[in-house]
């Protein structure tokens, strides 16, 4: 088991734990929880080994094999199965004792090692990594294709069947769902679930953390407080017990006045000075009750649309892809993703947009907030129709170098130029307290957005798109960096708000609260879904499986060749 005594880790002058102790049992899965800074990711690093606790003990033990995703990406040609597979540290071993023996000649040697590595799965090493790889949303013609042709996103993927892959008694999840599409997201959930191991896993997704964890460890004012159950356990155990603490400390300030009062009346008075003066020892040897300090709320509304079209727009014949690269051979043509879309989007709808990666989810929403023009047809846009654009990629609509003042400032000048205003006045004053609603106060009004966390930028892109009083709001995985509070405060402001919604997110919750139905992007088409997203999980979780044999009778085709 895992076991920390009286821990206490600093960054700086800043104790993140202080005094700290919780126990943690084998195959246990574990939710690490705490607010942005409370020190989640200290924690692991010091669990990880790259870490040594500054007072107390911490205990692992010795036998435990440790996985976790590697943060840094080295640049490699190799395949991305060669590249997983290579995460199997004992088959990797294996291997190496095999080429050791073999240099040495030693036959004993060698038999030894040959049949070490088919203990450590050599047969089936590739069939695992492949099925890892698919479950993360990679195409079967990928399978073969170098890391160094992948994106940073693709490549934390590979990053993360690599930790899967490998054998492991402890593994160390942080935020593995940040770059995953739903389907990926349900896959992963499948697996985790089938892990024998002990797993921890920092997560802002409480239906992911719902799905695996059994044990929930807070981390609340430096200390480490242990809930057996899932995050909603959590939530109502922590309720009850800040509603007892408030109770508690409520008793105790009235002994604490009632003491002090008398100690005040007597302490002068030479017959009462021996009950006075025990009064006095009495209140020093008091453990004082800590006042409830709840994490700090944070809300937010969106303003009533000034009109709402119906409908808000239309598309017409219109297929959606990407224009041909700027070093693409003469002749090439654009990319078409997805075509001959009939369809309208009305006053009010709140529209969950569905499918696998790659099929055209975030095509379809840049094009209808006009980041992309379309290949052929047309978007007729209601009347007074405002977009309010979330891009999965926030630096689609910042610039690193301003600051949220400055990203103010300019909206206010183009919304003004256009005809247009925000539902408060482009004063300066009145766009930096507006600023302070959305925690950008102080210095931080004028700090380039280029040294925020992702957190802080998805913040202002939420403040920018309220400042715009939208009718439509087109929304592409806006949570991947939002922390539990704010993606609940977003879930409340999206089901108070009057205009339209479309959104794509892998994060269930805030589509079960906020969606009342859901398209499907699949087959280059574009159609409603019928059914909710636990039907769409089975769905999912089918298209895996499909994949997954597609790749194992390709396999079988190749070595029979």
């Amino acid at each position: 088991m895992i076991i920390l005594k009286n821990v206490t880790l600093r960054r700086g002058p800043r104790a993140l734990l202080d005094n700290a102790s919780v126990t943690l049992n084998p195959g246990e899965k574990v939710g690490l929880i705490g607010r942005n800074g409370a020190g989640k990711s200290t924690l692991f690093a010091l669990l990880g080994g790259k870490l040594r606790e500054d007072s107390g003990s911490y205990a692992i033990p010795a036998q435990w094999r440790m996985a976790q995703v590697a943060q840094d990406m080295a640049e490699t040609e190799a395949s991305a199965t060669e590249f997983v597979v290579e995460g199997d540290t004992a088959l990797m071993a294996a291997r190496a004792e095999v080429s050791a023996a073999e240099a040495s000649d030693d036959g004993m040697r060698m038999a030894h090692a040959y049949m070490a590595l088919q203990d450590a799965g050599e047969h089936d090493a590739e069939a695992r990594a492949q099925a890892l790889i698919l479950g993360l949303g990679f195409k079967v013609a990928e399978l073969a294709n170098p890391v160094n042709s992948f994106s940073g996103g693709w490549r934390m993927r590979l990053q993360l069947a690599r930790a899967l892959m490998c054998p492991s008694d402890l593994l160390l999840l942080d935020e593995p769902t940040n770059h995953l599409d739903l389907d990926a997201l349900v896959w992963l959930e499948a697996w985790l679930k089938r892990y024998s191991g002990t797993l921890i896993v920092i997560s802002h997704d409480r239906e992911f953390l719902d799905a695996i964890t059994q044990v929930t460890l807070h981390i609340d004012n430096t200390k480490l407080i242990r809930y057996s159950g899932n995050y909603s356990a959590f939530e109502d155990m922590r309720a009850e017990r800040l509603s007892l603490q408030q109770a508690a400390l409520s008793k105790q300030q009235d002994k604490i006045a009632h003491l002090q009062k008398f100690i005040d009346r007597f302490k002068a008075k030479a017959s009462k000075a021996k009950q006075a003066q025990s009064r006095v020892k009495a209140l020093e040897r008091m453990e004082r009750i800590a006042p409830v300090l709840a994490d700090a709320d944070f809300n937010f509304e969106f303003q009533e649309p000034a009109n709402l079209p119906n409908p808000m727009l239309s598309m017409l014949s219109a297929s959606f892809g990407y224009p041909p690269a700027q070093d693409a051979p003469p002749g090439t043509g654009p990319s078409v993703i997805v075509r001959d879309i009939n369809r309208s989007v009305y006053a009010g709808q709140r529209i969950g947009i569905l499918g696998a990666n790659g099929r055209g989810k975030s095509t379809l929403v840049k094009t209808i907030a006009q980041a992309l023009q379309p290949i052929s047809g047309e978007i007729v846009e209601g009347k007074g129709l405002v977009i309010g654009y979330f891009a999965q990629q926030e630096l689609d609509v910042l610039r690193v170098e301003d600051t949220p003042m400055q990203h103010m400032t300019r909206l206010a000048k183009e919304a003004l130029a256009s005809g247009r205003r925000g539902w408060i006045n482009a004063r300066e004053q009145d766009l930096r307290t507006f600023l302070g609603t959305f925690n950008f106060s102080g210095d931080m009004a004028h700090q380039p957005v280029g040294t925020m966390s992702g957190g802080e930028k998805a913040r202002l892109v939420l403040c920018m798109i309220v400042w715009q009083r939208p009718n439509l709001l087109l929304l592409d995985e806006p949570t991947n960096h939002l922390d539990l509070t704010t993606r609940e405060a977003l879930g409340v402001a999206l089901n108070e708000f009057e205009g339209t919604v479309m959104l794509v997110s892998h994060d269930r919750s805030l589509l079960r609260s906020v969606c009342d139905e859901f398209w499907l992007v699949a087959g280059g088409g574009i159609a409603p879904f019928d059914g909710d997203l636990d039907d769409y999980q089975r769905y999912l979780l089918d298209e895996a499986k499909r994949s997954r044999e597609a790749a194992s009778e390709s396999n079988r085709e190749r070595r029979a060749a």
